[in-house]
């Protein structure tokens, strides 16, 4: 079989030693930032979706290549470009909950905020809007819940998928797929913060509380949004001072919204790139 016209008479990989010649740099690029998220279990979130931004950044520019539209149909790679744009529509879509899921509680947050805010506000409209909370994370929680459902599903169809016959870039491209999953179900995890305690049960909020301090302890970044779940229990069970209560919670609250506007800049910078890599992958299907 011929070679490929992005990397001839080699694997993408520019690992080897023996390459006769090297791969495009925008491919090497990728790699390199592929690596860096395989190898970043440690790392916190925000570093994770940098290393993601970085990554499809590459991706879109390498897809947008004339010369990869001529790798992909010298290999006669239409039915694995096929696969490929069914995992972009669910990336899309798993993105889209991640985004939606942070506008809804960035919406409650501020009406919470508002009403804190508000000094003649009195303490039975702070708890009618704080009982508001719990239920709109449930709300969050159950969507969360379902695309994680759906990205299970692409990740057993993925692992299924036999790349014996595919050429270096759609396995790549493949990986690629793969890696955005993992970094999108931490995200989810994260935006679904702590589980929440039974209202009657003291010692369980108590006991939230105290392991979320510990952990966060431990931890190098916080989740805002489990601080704030406990937060509002603490207030919902009169475990502090109303104001001690206020305070801390108006910081939470704050804490919480800049966190979201950082995560939704983040999101937004990849929905686009997801958005123009899949228009490339488009384009060479109807080349």
């Amino acid at each position: 079989m011929a070679s490929s016209p992005l990397n001839s008479k080699s694997h993408f990989r520019a690992r080897s030693n023996s390459l006769p010649s090297r791969p495009h740099p925008l491919v090497i690029q990728c790699q390199e930032h592929l690596d860096s998220l395989k190898s970043s279990s440690s790392s916190s979130l925000s570093q994770k979706l940098d290393f993601l931004q970085n990554l499809h950044d590459c991706v879109e520019k390498l897809v947008q290549l004339p010369l990869t539209q001529e790798a992909i149909l010298h290999e006669h790679q239409e039915n694995s470009v096929n696969e490929l744009l069914d995992g972009s529509l669910r990336l899309l879509d798993v993105c889209t909950t991640a985004k939606d899921s942070l506008l809804y509680t960035k919406e409650c947050t501020r009406e919470l905020q508002s009403i804190i805010r508000r000094r003649r506000s009195g303490e039975v409209e702070l708890t009618v809007e704080a009982k508001k909370f719990p239920t709109s994370r449930k709300v969050v929680r159950k969507a969360i819940l379902k695309a994680m459902e759906s990205m299970k599903f692409m990740s057993k169809k993925g692992n299924s998928l036999s790349s014996s016959s595919t050429c270096n870039l759609v396995s790549l491209l493949r990986e690629v797929e793969g890696v955005t999953l993992s970094t999108f179900e931490s995200l989810m995890n994260f935006i679904s913060g702590s589980t929440q305690a039974k209202p009657n049960s003291w010692f369980s909020v108590s006991k939230l509380m105290y392991t979320r301090r510990v952990a966060c302890a431990q931890e190098a970044e916080e989740n805002e949004f489990a601080l704030v779940d406990a937060a509002i229990q603490s207030f919902l069970l009169n475990l502090t001072s109303k104001r001690d209560h206020s305070n801390n919670l108006q910081n939470q609250l704050e804490n919480l919204e800049t966190r979201i506007h950082d995560l939704e800049e983040g999101l937004e910078f990849l929905f686009r790139r997801l958005i123009k890599t899949r228009v490339a992958l488009l384009n060479i299907l109807n080349h």
